[in-house]
């Protein structure tokens, strides 16, 4: 075994303790600790977003940080016409202010304040079981892989956006999330297809990481930030966390079934 191959794990794992530490806690809680402890992710990661985009507008990277927490709290409470005002307003807000890749931000800026609206909707409105479910399927798909893709290689998924990322990796995180998909289908008494909407749930967590992986490539920086030792910024590490977000509040504008 290659010392070099592993050298991050340490400091991955413990950063990762703490994170899973503070977001299992918020979890647990629920209301306004966990929609304070989304706001605060989501305006980071805008924050992040904005630095990494046109890294000389410090000033606007805090002001559209703080306007992105504000507006995905206040979607999830404001009747159904206000939710998609709230929704763009750090994206029109932002491009007026943004003197590069305008559209890029813009299409980050919506995808950021609609996953913390998902994340949100999941939590309070679905209940406690279907949040643990996303965080697990996210959290199995990225350590399988992980380690499948650090032990056994092979076939780069696609080299030009992620270099790192192989087929075994790729398809060990489908196996995870179907494992995972398995264990709550069994519990909860969802039926065979839950375990296809785990692995479609993996799928949009892997895109998710792609794209965030694609525009860290268009501008020539390897982490978002450096405010997670091992893991770059919240971008980087919530990037598959938001992928899966959205997709689970798409499909439950057509079906949400009840709580676990």
């Amino acid at each position: 075994m290659s010392e070099g191959r592993w050298s991050d794990l340490t400091t991955r794992v413990l950063s990762a303790v703490v994170l899973v530490a503070v977001a299992a806690i918020e979890v647990w809680l629920g209301g306004l600790w966990f929609e304070a402890f989304i706001a605060a992710v989501c305006g980071l990661m805008t924050w992040e977003l904005v630095r990494m985009i046109d890294p000389e507008r410090a000033g606007v990277a805090i002001q559209l940080a703080l306007l992105t927490g504000v507006a995905v709290v206040l979607s999830y409470h404001l009747p159904p016409l206000y939710k998609l005002p709230f929704l763009l307003a750090p994206a029109l807000v932002g491009a007026g202010q943004i003197r590069r890749a305008r559209g890029i931000y813009i299409l980050f800026a919506i995808w950021i304040a609609t996953s913390g609206l998902g994340f949100i909707w999941i939590r309070e409105s679905q209940g406690f079981g279907w949040m643990v479910w996303l965080i697990l399927v996210v959290a199995a798909t990225d350590i399988a892989g992980y380690f499948v893709g650090k032990t056994l290689g092979g076939p780069k998924f696609w080299p030009k956006v992620s270099p790192k990322k192989t087929w075994s990796g790729t398809l060990g995180g489908w196996v995870a999330a179907a494992v995972v998909g398995t264990i709550f289908a069994f519990y909860a008494g969802f039926g065979l297809p839950f375990i296809l909407v785990s692995v479609l749930t993996s799928m949009a967590s892997q895109a998710g990481d792609i794209v965030e992986s694609a525009t860290k490539r268009r501008f020539g920086v390897k982490d978002s930030s450096n405010l997670i030792p091992g893991h770059g910024g919240f971008l980087d590490r919530f990037d598959g966390m938001m992928g899966a977000a959205l997709f689970v509040l798409i499909a439950g504008l057509f079906y949400a079934p009840g709580g676990m």
